[in-house]
């Protein structure tokens, strides 16, 4: 009898999506790209869970001009930036660091945009969130340049996180093709590799998501929805 049916989950399911606070990544104006915590924000909302707008320093998170561009500005994108709500909580974000992460959050989801390039490099509190799910079995999940944010995250025997897994993120070639090879600390895809990363990609500009256990990454902007979507897959496994 359905009443009788046992509750699957006596909380909402709770996705932190982690956007950078940094406006600039040496001297060239950054930060969010917008697609990558739009679209992932209402899969994951369609999905029925708490979701959780959080940032470095918190407060408002700046948004890359480039994508709100020509070409580069989704519909989910739009939709975002004419929710209200939505809004709200990309002025107000969550400061990571007043976030439990030991208790309560089944996943986290780290958006690009150059801005991580800024400050999700050597960011101990985000490497503290991180490492904390990894250990206990949750979700980690990173686009685009969000697996900035990975790169110095171990697992608990002091290996890094990456090593030996199935991982994606920007592309070496997509990112002299924005210009910005000079600028970044590193190149992503080689620094991937050089941490043991097992690295996969598709063609620049085109949806590439791998999965390996609890770790999801996305290579770019286009890969956020299948991200998102991949990151249920899992929590729902």
């Amino acid at each position: 009898t359905l009443h009788k049916k046992k509750k699957h989950h006596a909380t909402m399911t709770k996705v932190v999506l982690v956007a950078t606070s940094a406006t600039e990544l040496q001297g060239h104006v950054t930060g969010l790209w917008i697609e990558e915590l739009a679209a992932p924000y209402y899969i994951f909302k369609k999905a029925g869970y708490d979701v959780v707008v959080a940032s470095p320093a918190g407060g408002a998170i700046p948004i890359d001009a480039n994508s709100m561009g020509e070409g580069f500005f989704t519909e989910e994108a739009k939709k975002f930036m004419h929710d209200g709500e939505a809004v709200g909580n990309l002025s107000h974000s969550t400061k990571l660091d007043s976030i439990d992460f030991s208790s309560d959050v089944d996943a986290i989801f780290l958006c690009g945009g150059h801005g991580t390039c800024t400050d999700f490099v050597g960011n101990t509190v985000l490497k503290s969130a991180v490492e904390t799910l990894y250990a206990a079995d949750k979700v980690v999940s990173a686009v685009c340049h969000g697996p900035t944010g990975l790169a110095h995250c171990n697992k608990p025997d002091g290996t890094p996180i990456v090593k030996g897994k199935v991982v994606t993120g920007f592309k070496d070639t997509e990112e002299v093709a924005v210009q910005l090879q000079e600028k970044v600390p590193f190149m992503l895809e080689a620094k991937l590799k050089e941490l043991g990363g097992l690295y996969e990609s598709g063609d620049d500009w085109s949806s590439k998501v791998c999965v390996d256990g609890k770790l999801v990454t996305g290579q770019n902007p286009q890969s956020s929805e299948e991200c998102a979507t991949a990151v249920i897959s899992v929590l729902s496994a």
